[in-house]
């Protein structure tokens, strides 16, 4: 074979090669581009929900600090209300032994000294002729007029405690969420970081999709959360 014809093969097969190569470096570059792209999203929206999963977290300990708060208010107001019925049960026992005893000065004394909740209660047992009527209440705090604010409000105050604890556990279980996308998004991290150590082209655009489909589904579940 002519030396010509070698020099003329062995160029067409150098230029094959350097098309080729071209080639491969053209789609390796998008390949890089792609990635690149994908970890700064990423980085961006890990510290973005990492964020939001610390205010959660924050909201949640503020919450229930606040519930505990109520609690111990609730059951102050609770004893206090407890205190007070037993006040009043007991002057009523009082001036029921003076009434028996005909000691009608002292009786009013007793009746004086009831507080307004309980003397309206009692008014209105007095009209139920209670010392005659077999079917009368037994005395005026089982009477329906009766009300004691202290233990009303206690129930209140322990009520609102409830709602206020209830949206610390929602609180949590966000936080809890927020931390959970969080963790999806590192992992993203990782593969991407970790797709450029893989020669072949195949594996890095395997990893390209498989951390794309995950940095997808992690941003659409963030954007659905309820943020502060």
């Amino acid at each position: 074979m002519p030396e010509s014809s070698n020099i003329e093969i062995v160029e067409r097969l150098a230029e094959h090669r350097d098309a080729e190569s071209a080639k491969k470096s053209w789609q390796d570059l998008v390949v890089e581009i792609l990635e690149a792209v994908l970890l700064g999203v990423v980085a961006v929206a890990t510290a973005w929900s990492a964020y939001h999963a610390a205010k959660w977290d924050g909201h949640e300990a503020e919450l229930y600090a606040q519930a505990s708060t109520l609690r111990i208010e609730a059951n102050e107001l609770v004893t206090l209300g407890g205190q007070q019925r037993l006040l009043d049960v007991s002057t009523f026992n009082t001036w029921i032994q003076a009434k028996n005893e005909g000691r009608d000065e002292l009786a009013e004394l007793y009746v004086r000294r009831f507080s307004d909740e309980f003397k309206i209660a009692f008014d209105a047992w007095l009209k139920t002729d209670p010392f005659s009527n077999p079917t009368a209440p037994p005395g005026p705090s089982f009477m329906p007029e009766y009300r004691n604010p202290q233990i009303l409000q206690g129930a209140a105050t322990n009520h609102e405690a409830s709602r206020i604890f209830d949206e610390g556990t929602v609180a949590r279980k966000q936080s809890e969420e927020y931390t959970g996308t969080t963790v999806v998004l590192a992992t993203v991290l990782f593969l991407v970081a970790l797709a450029p150590r893989f020669q072949s082209r195949r594996v890095r655009f395997a990893l390209l999709l498989l951390t794309g489909g995950l940095a997808v589904y992690a941003l659409v579940t963030i954007l659905g959360f309820p943020r502060l």
